[in-house]
């Protein structure tokens, strides 16, 4: 059950796009066709498989506070969080470099219209928010820090496939002058997200999140209400 609700979270509540707008670069420049997002939707998918557990298996062991105490006691005292930046994105440089040697082997048409945002995969902040969301949130296994990278990469998919079919359909709209383009698209982006964010209510957390907001409107609103009484007091 716990793998199923992170998986479903990754994907619809904490989706990369719509909940923390995170590769928006590729997600507007690469979403025009429909058979160029899945190529590139894909290949995220892959990295982020990848990627995540591999840099969960680094923080575990190497870069965490005592990490290296499976080496001896005398290394339970060093901290090498402060590399964590630069081994994650050492892991996702590698496997942005594999996956574009394979689409480039077996691919090529498709290695041709992804062009530049192939490689830059590798600095896609996507995928290093899924690496360091993995760490902050403090993911305790490795089965679940896989589960996490693969629905993180299908969140990012579904999103670029939705506005490519979306923007291919629009091209033949009437649609105003000052809004073609990348206006439109930001506005289809954040209609998409407020709908993204309506699937909070199918999980767990959605649940807890809409009992406690309540609680503390209610502490608030009572709050202001015992400072105005106590501003009418004085005032009379």
């Amino acid at each position: 059950m716990e793998y199923l609700e992170l998986f479903f979270k990754s994907i619809f509540i904490d989706n990369m796009v719509f909940a923390t707008f995170l590769g928006m670069c590729s997600y507007l420049a690469v979403s025009k066709k429909v058979s160029t997002a899945v190529g590139l939707g894909a290949a995220v998918i892959f990295v982020l498989l990848v990627t995540v557990p591999l840099n969960w298996l680094l923080d575990q062991y190497i870069l965490k506070p005592g990490a290296l105490s499976w080496l001896g006691e005398n290394y339970a005292v060093y901290d090498l969080s402060f590399l964590s930046f630069i081994m994650f994105i050492a892991t996702i440089a590698t496997m942005v470099q594999l996956v574009e040697i394979i689409v480039e082997k077996f691919s090529p048409a498709l290695y041709n219209s992804l062009g530049i945002f192939l490689p830059l995969i590798a600095v896609n902040c996507a995928i290093l928010g899924g690496s360091l969301f993995m760490q902050s949130r403090e993911i305790a296994t490795l089965g679940l820090a896989t589960v996490y990278g693969f629905g993180s990469g299908i969140g990012w998919f579904l999103a670029i496939l939705a506005i490519a079919a979306i923007r291919e359909k629009i091209r033949y709209s009437s649609v105003p002058a000052p809004l073609r383009g990348l206006g439109i698209t930001f506005i289809i982006t954040g209609l998409m997200a407020i709908g993204f964010m309506s699937f909070g209510g199918m999980l767990t957390g959605g649940e807890e999140e809409s009992t406690e907001a309540p609680k503390e409107i209610v502490v608030e609103l009572i709050k202001l209400e015992d400072s105005n009484n106590n501003e009418i007091k004085k005032t009379e």
